[in-house]
């Protein structure tokens, strides 16, 4: 087996991890991708895919378009960025955005998400507002439906989870909850599972029945707008988040520093910032070994991404309360979205 991955800190100091075999290629859209005609009756619209925090948002948008490209992870809050997905089938084009959970914010980063979860509202032709039906309405949910009651936007109330949903009169009663919020706003309510994907094929028809006609917005083989670096840095994070969710929660931010494609491998630098001298340590671990864990985690789902072989070079930085400052929340590539 080849060497083909170093992971390192800010002291330089390296550990090894090696390749591991490819278990999955995905195909990336083609960089000149065309922009064809739409038939007559084409449908075309953005969707913004809206909630509380954790509730299977960005599974769900993964699902929808058939690839990975918003992290998961156990954590809530996971999403930062708008990130858009594209569906493309023959009858419409649907642009998913993928939004922050909407939730009190504590920091400046907090306030940053919760805007631009909002202005997506405004924006966008359909809503989907995706709650747990593992439990019953909250508050969380009563916020979120009070911000939509003031937009004109058509919005769809997606029962999530519905695979591990309590059975009988509890399940029963949790069903009650949401649609008597629907009701109240006049609102289609799905029942469906991100995760199982059934459903899915119901929901994907309702949304698609609320578009207006409208052209192609991208290739028919885009499946993202964002940047490939963007989903770099976002599967490292996503890898952190699922390894040392218990000791670095959300005081992380990726740059990804260097790509260098050659043609037998993608050489990857990227630097994990920190808020703190204490989380460095626990993010490089005893002897670098968690670390090691993380490079080889998220390099296994880099090389999906790229569809090769991945040389991936860690390195831990420490800037000190990044997400109480609008500066430093700039240079790492978070700010309000116009």
């Amino acid at each position: 087996m080849t060497d083909n991955s170093k992971i390192q800190d800010q002291d330089d100091s390296t550990i090894d991890s090696s390749q591991d075999n490819l278990e999955e290629k995905v195909i990336k859209p083609s960089v000149l991708g065309t922009i064809p005609v739409a038939p007559d009756g084409f449908k075309s619209g953005f969707v913004a895919i809206v909630g509380r925090p954790n509730v299977g948002k960005s599974t769900l948008m993964n699902k929808l378009v058939g690839q990975k490209i918003a992290i998961t992870s156990p954590v809530a809050q996971t999403t930062r960025n708008r990130l858009r997905g594209i569906l493309t089938t023959p009858e419409a084009q649907l642009i998913f955005v993928d939004t922050p959970g909407i939730h009190k914010p504590h920091h400046q980063l907090g306030k940053v998400l919760v805007k631009n979860a909002q202005i997506a509202i405004e924006l966008v032709d359909v809503v989907l507002l995706v709650v747990d039906s593992t439990v019953e309405a909250g508050g969380g949910d009563r916020f979120i439906v009070d911000l939509l009651s003031h937009t004109k936007t058509p919005v769809i109330l997606g029962v999530n989870k519905s695979d591990i949903q309590p059975r009988h009169s509890r399940g029963e009663s949790i069903d009650a909850s949401y649609a008597k919020l629907a009701t109240a706003q006049g609102w289609e309510v799905v029942k469906f599972s991100a995760l199982t994907a059934d459903r899915l094929d119901l929901l994907q028809q309702k949304l698609i029945e609320r578009l207006e006609p409208g052209p192609y917005y991208y290739p028919p083989d885009f499946l993202t707008d964002q940047p490939e670096r963007f989903i770099m840095g976002e599967l490292i994070r996503e890898q952190i988040l699922l390894l040392t969710r218990e000791e670095v929660p959300h005081s992380v931010a990726i740059t990804i520093d260097l790509v260098e494609e050659q043609p037998k491998i993608t050489r990857i630098f990227a630097t994990i910032n920190v808020e703190r001298d204490s989380q460095k340590g626990i993010l490089i671990g005893k002897k670098g070994n968690m670390l090691k864990q993380i490079g080889t985690a998220a390099r296994q789902q880099l090389q999906k991404l790229v569809a090769g072989q991945v040389y991936l070079e860690l390195f831990v930085k420490v800037k000190p309360k990044w997400r109480q400052s609008r500066l430093r929340l700039l240079e790492l590539g978070y700010r309000v979205e116009k």
